[in-house]
């Protein structure tokens, strides 16, 4: 049974989908059909919301592990930490069941739903938005253990994220926020299913999920400079197949840089603007059936 779930906005102070969620549910109430469900309605980052910032020093999704909370780490996202970790938690003995957390993205990934097992749960989970919401994408996050990620979902004893673009940071575009709404609201119906038994692994169809390879940087010079920029074919091309010798860069003198690994690739968080300092130009994913 889910007793207590707890759907979180403003996680990154400037990505205003599930901000703006939590403001409307707050004011209007959840939809009629979640009435049996025990939903918590948070803002994570108030001060960074307030900034139109992603955040003020170090990011709040990232200080999650056991050792980050434990640290004596005066940042104001460390201290915000530890304080969301006793509300929502505390990670690894949480009192709450699941936490949803809602982010966007700069880059063109539609409506993502992130997961970071493959338990019967997730496998279920997965299934079930994909069935009733044909034009998701499902990222699998799985490559460490789920206490050992630093996102404060994982703050839940369930933890799983919400990512929605593409949308410019500190802006609210109406299609990214209707996918984040629609998302967010199949998540909690499959919460009422799973709460009243009737989901079952065997009677959703398998579906396609991503699965986390690594992160490929741009090409720097010898001073730290970038010496080329995101292709134009690549560019808004989230989770559709990367062949082998395709163009994955244009360098400033304008020579294509091809995809040199022996196999395809799922690219996505392609040219993400969060990721500009640290020289992340996108995220591999193998595909397979869930």
């Amino acid at each position: 049974m889910l007793n207590s779930i707890a759907l979180v906005g403003g996680t990154h102070g400037n990505e205003t989908s599930g901000i703006q969620l939590v403001r409307n549910w707050r004011q209007h109430g959840l939809p009629q059909r979640f009435s049996d469900l025990n939903v918590s309605l948070n803002i994570a980052n108030k001060e960074a919301l307030a900034a139109n910032v992603r955040f003020l020093e170090q990011d709040l999704n990232r200080q999650f592990t056991f050792d980050a909370l434990a640290e004596n780490n005066i940042a104001k996202e460390a201290m915000l930490a530890k304080t969301l970790n006793e509300q929502l938690g505390p990670k690894g003995n949480s009192k709450t069941d699941l936490v949803i957390d809602v982010h966007n993205t700069t880059s063109a990934m539609g409506a993502t739903l992130i997961i970071l097992e493959t338990d019967e749960f997730h496998i279920q989970l997965a299934r079930y938005v994909k069935h009733h919401m044909p034009e998701a994408n499902i990222l699998l996050e799985d490559e460490k253990p789920y206490l050992e990620h630093g996102y404060l979902c994982t703050t839940g004893k369930k933890g799983v994220m919400i990512e929605v673009g593409a949308q410019p940071q500190g802006v609210l575009r109406e299609d990214v926020y209707l996918l984040t709404q629609t998302m967010a609201e199949v998540i909690l119906d499959f919460c009422m299913a799973y709460n009243e038994g009737s989901i079952t692994t065997d009677a959703l169809p398998p579906c396609d999920v991503f699965r986390l390879g690594e992160n490929v940087s741009f090409p720097l010079d010898e001073e730290g400079y970038r010496t080329a920029m995101i292709h134009h074919a690549l560019q808004d091309a989230d989770f559709k197949p990367l062949l082998p010798g395709q163009p994955v860069f244009r360098t400033f003198d304008g020579k294509d840089i091809v995809w040199e690994s022996s196999t395809e690739t799922y690219p996505h968080f392609i040219n993400e603007a969060a990721y500009f300092k640290l020289n992340v130009a996108f995220a591999t994913a193998d595909k397979i059936l869930l």
